[in-house]
């Protein structure tokens, strides 16, 4: 069994944490981050993306050398962590002596810890895992832009023993979601402001799942969020000129496209 140990502090911390434990080869671009592992600990790609300051997108697809103890930091305002299962499998436990808790394909984990004994995650070694982790972070989440969502995410996933874990069966919509955000063929800002949106849906269908009566006050977000997505990709068609001839991009999407990323969620739920 190895032991790893993690500081969930920011995404940076966490792949230059995961590139010094698993003597990896680490790169960043366009912040996007990609670890690339080929060594006696393991061998895989490890690659993740912040997209604001509430969503990070980290990705395992992995074989461990050895059986894994993954122990991440825990704190006041540690992040919320939605995971989906794809091959493989993975467990939880909070705490070394706490219940331990499977994640398999085609399911889904949402841990929150609060307390104050770390998270654990495990892995067997010698087989393949594959897994993708939204990583919510709850850290002032009433001053983004999305402020409402993300306030009631920190609200539902949520224990008074500071311990949460909700493990089920993975969600259709949000499967497909996720082969969405793997596959967005534009580039740039227009890229990036796609995946947010496709990670804000599923946060949504997420918090749409896990509230009473939530469904009837969300369904014209995700009227308009798909409608966004819609007019995003036909960005990627605009001649370059006009995008920087005179007028400012975000007024140009506005103005054009009638797109208005900045306003919050509680605007749009009462709009």
């Amino acid at each position: 069994m190895k032991k790893l140990y993690l500081n969930t502090g920011g995404i940076n911390t966490i792949f230059n944490d995961l590139k010094d434990s698993l003597n990896g080869s680490l790169t960043l671009e366009n912040n996007q981050y990609n670890l690339s592992v080929k060594s006696k600990n393991a061998n895989g790609v490890i690659s993740g993306i912040t997209l604001s300051k509430q969503i990070s997108y980290i990705q395992f697809d992995i074989v461990f050398n050895d059986d894994i103890e993954l122990s991440m930091e825990s704190f006041a305002n540690s992040p919320i962590l939605f995971t989906y299962c794809f091959e493989g499998n993975l467990s939880h436990s909070f705490g070394i002596n706490g219940e331990r808790k499977k994640i398999k394909p085609n399911q889904t984990g949402i841990i929150r810890n609060t307390s104050n004994v770390n998270s654990i995650l495990y892995f067997e070694g010698f087989k393949h895992v594959k897994f993708s982790m939204i990583y919510n972070n709850t850290f002032s989440s009433e001053m983004s832009e999305n402020s409402g969502l993300f306030l009631d995410l920190k609200k539902v996933f949520n224990s008074n023993s500071g311990n949460y874990i909700y493990t089920g069966q993975q969600n259709s919509k949000i499967a497909e979601k996720i082969k969405e955000f793997d596959t967005v063929p534009q580039k740039g800002i227009v890229k990036n402001l796609l995946k947010n949106r496709i990670l804000e849906d599923i946060l949504e269908i997420e918090l749409d799942q896990h509230t009473y009566g939530y469904a009837k006050s969300i369904k014209p977000i995700i009227t308009l969020a798909n409608k966004q997505i819609d007019e995003l990709k036909r960005i990627s068609s605009l001649n370059v000129l006009e995008m920087f001839s005179g007028v400012a991009f975000p007024r140009l999407l506005k103005e054009k496209y009638h797109l208005s990323f900045n306003k919050s969620y509680n605007q749009k739920l009462v709009s």
